[in-house]
């Protein structure tokens, strides 16, 4: 199959890695020279060192090149950020594409739109579109480490076409028609990853981790509810199993921005140290003002966006939390 991934950062590339296994893949990133230099060296070595480029896999920064690879019969996998989606998705208007994932978590920030609802605003209703989500860290997958994803899709056609292309020994992917549940589940574990971070790094304990994990598994079936989305897909791998690595897994850069504010490092240092924003940090805002207008009790969600933008020290963070009225457990 010949497959386009836009978008050459680490799980971008990682992912093109895994797929050029058995299929053609174009990995397309707009880094003129970073693309010239992984085509020469066999490398992406801007965004994901020390892990070879298959033959399969061609390194470009020709969008027209890579677009029309993805035509016909191709897939076109989106590999930006939620903030990204849209420029990319503007960009491929021209073109005649039928087959369409993506891979970013989270809400659009300006529109609190997820992204499937981007998609189809920009390309309309007609093609084939899909998330494609669930727990994995890019250097992982790259050293062809076991994995599993979800391919959420209301296209049986799709979901067969994703799992055809990307199913093999070390990466099983499974199929879901519940895009709304996947995607919410990938985008508030962002934020629950945060409040971890937070608690690990105050040296709160194993106990007030797996609080935290459980009372935000709640959060996210409580807004997954209310937009559609149904629980038991929140039992899977893009709701427990993504909550768990990216709250637990020391390569989550969520839990390390938590770790990083409660040492008390303001977020304009802490995004200078990872050198970009993580998703969660841009989704805190746009999913406790969904919450407020949908009157969804989200307590985690809006202590952490307190911290991120409200100047509330982490520890306050945690006393807050602490503090709330005794209640009967729901999810």
């Amino acid at each position: 199959m010949k497959i386009t991934v836009l978008g050459a950062g680490a799980w971008g590339t990682a992912l093109a890695i895994s797929l050029a296994a058995k299929n053609q893949v174009i990995l397309w990133g707009r880094n003129q020279a970073a693309m010239e230099a992984a085509q020469v060296a066999r490398e992406n070595q801007h965004y994901l060192l020390g892990f070879p480029l298959p033959a399969n896999l061609q390194a470009s920064a020709d969008f027209d090149l890579a677009l029309r690879h993805a035509l016909d019969d191709g897939l076109l996998i989106i590999a930006s950020s939620v903030s990204g989606l849209r420029p990319i998705l503007q960009q491929c208007k021209s073109y005649p594409l039928k087959n369409v994932v993506w891979l970013c978590k989270g809400f659009e920030e300006s529109t609190r739109l997820l992204p499937h609802q981007v998609v189809k605003q920009e390309l309309g209703d007609q093609i084939l579109a899909g998330a494609l989500s669930g727990p994995s860290f890019a250097q992982e997958v790259a050293q062809g480490l076991p994995c599993a994803l979800t391919i959420a899709s209301s296209s049986n056609a799709l979901c067969r076409m994703v799992v055809d292309a990307a199913h093999g020994p070390n990466l099983r992917i499974y199929s879901s028609d519940d895009v709304v549940g996947v995607e919410v589940g990938g985008a508030v574990k962002n934020i629950l990853a945060i409040a971890t971070g937070v608690a690990d790094g105050l040296g709160l304990g194993l106990n007030a981790r797996a609080a935290l994990m459980t009372r935000g598994l709640a959060e996210i079936n409580r807004l997954s509810t209310a937009l559609g989305g149904r629980l038991e897909t929140l039992m899977g791998l893009t709701g427990v199993g993504d909550l768990i690595l990216t709250c637990t897994g020391n390569l989550s850069r969520n839990r390390k921005v938590g770790l990083a504010l409660a040492e008390g490092k303001s977020l304009d240092v802490i995004v200078q140290e990872l050198g970009h924003v993580a998703e969660g940090v841009r989704c805190a805002q746009a999913v406790k003002a969904l919450a407020q207008d949908l009157h969804i009790e989200m307590p985690i969600t809006n202590a952490v966006a307190g911290v991120l933008f409200e100047q509330v020290a982490a520890r306050e963070m945690i006393e807050r939390l602490l503090s709330r009225d005794a209640k009967a457990e729901s999810i």
